[in-house]
């Protein structure tokens, strides 16, 4: 801790607390992020394994403008710190925040940001595994949007490896996830993105389940119940069970304002199949992002009422040392 002053606490979540503080030999602005305790023992759900704070310091081998820069990992007194560059809210605060409008090329802006940044997760054998709003941070300098909170990372691409379905915030899990599959790859990530594109377009969740049962029928009531004929191999999942035969309904009955690009790209993010959903790199290439409108250049997005504001002066004090 010697590295860094330490401003004041910003927030707090389930797994630890995040500060506000300065890098003492840059002067560089900077989020700590102290995670509580580490435990020894792998795979746990109240504590941080050593295998996935590896994974997490493997993040520090590729920088992109789209991922929020993972500046130091260490720990002090039995607890893990993580420092990230600054970043002043979240695409949450955007969607919630009533004064903005979110124009069709602000929506294409935040899209092509996120896809970017996801890519960048795929080509180097990460899956995020947590896509949701709240951990999609923009900077107040350059109006960028940036993936963060990769506390349940985990690097891909061995075909024996499985991994647990309960990952992903239940209103983004991917169907698959919820039927118990253990071996899944960057289609769950996909899934995520195309909630979190329909969220944008709705301004509000678009799959809202409060359980997981409850989760599969928000989604089979929305998009159809899928079948061995369009989802081959669904049945034979581990916690697979039978649904009411629900009809799919039609994007632009609920998307009314969406252009009919925009809800072809959300259509192959929302495929049941999981070999079948588009990956970041194909709806990169989509027609959505090369027709018009152009996307907004970051500095132009709309900015939230309550954005955090933070005195940049590196000479503040620092909070007294318990």
């Amino acid at each position: 801790m010697d590295k860094y002053n330490v401003i004041k606490l910003i927030g707090e979540g389930t797994y630890g607390v995040v500060s506000f503080g300065f890098q003492k030999s840059t002067g560089r602005p900077v989020a700590i992020k102290k995670i509580k305790k580490i435990l020894i023992k792998d795979a746990t759900d109240d504590g941080v394994s050593f295998s996935a704070i590896r994974e997490i310091k493997a993040l520090q081998e590729f920088k992109h403008t789209n991922i929020v820069e993972l500046v130091d990992v260490f720990a002090y007194k039995s607890n893990v710190y993580l420092v990230f560059e600054l970043m002043s809210w979240d695409l949450q605060h955007i969607i919630e925040d009533k004064s903005v409008i979110l124009k069709a090329a602000d929506i294409k802006s935040y899209m092509l940001m996120l896809l970017q940044g996801v890519e960048a997760c795929h080509k180097n054998w990460i899956l995020h595994r947590d896509l949701k709003p709240n951990n999609l941070l923009c900077s107040s300098e350059t109006g960028e949007m940036k993936l963060a909170d990769f506390g349940l990372a985990r690097q891909y691409g061995d075909p024996h490896k499985v991994f647990s379905p309960q990952a992903v915030t239940i209103f983004y899990r991917a169907p698959e996830l919820l039927f118990g599959a253990k071996s899944y790859g960057p289609s769950v990530d996909m899934w995520s993105v195309g909630c979190i594109f329909a969220e944008l377009m709705l301004r509000t969740p678009y799959l809202p389940g409060n359980s997981e049962i409850d989760q599969l029928k928000k989604i089979f009531s929305a998009l159809g119940t899928p079948n061995e004929t369009i989802w081959p191999g669904v049945t034979s999942l581990p916690n697979y069970i039978q649904f009411t035969e629900f009809p799919a309904t039609p994007f632009n009955q609920l998307f009314t304002a969406a252009s009919s690009d925009a809800l072809d790209l959300l259509a192959k993010m929302l495929t049941f199949n999981p070999a079948s959903r588009c990956t970041a790199t194909e709806a990169l290439a989509h027609p959505y992002f090369s027709n018009q409108p152009k996307p907004t250049s970051p500095k132009d997005l709309p900015r939230p009422a309550n954005a955090a504001v933070y005195n940049l002066d590196p000479n503040q004090p620092p909070v007294p040392k318990k």
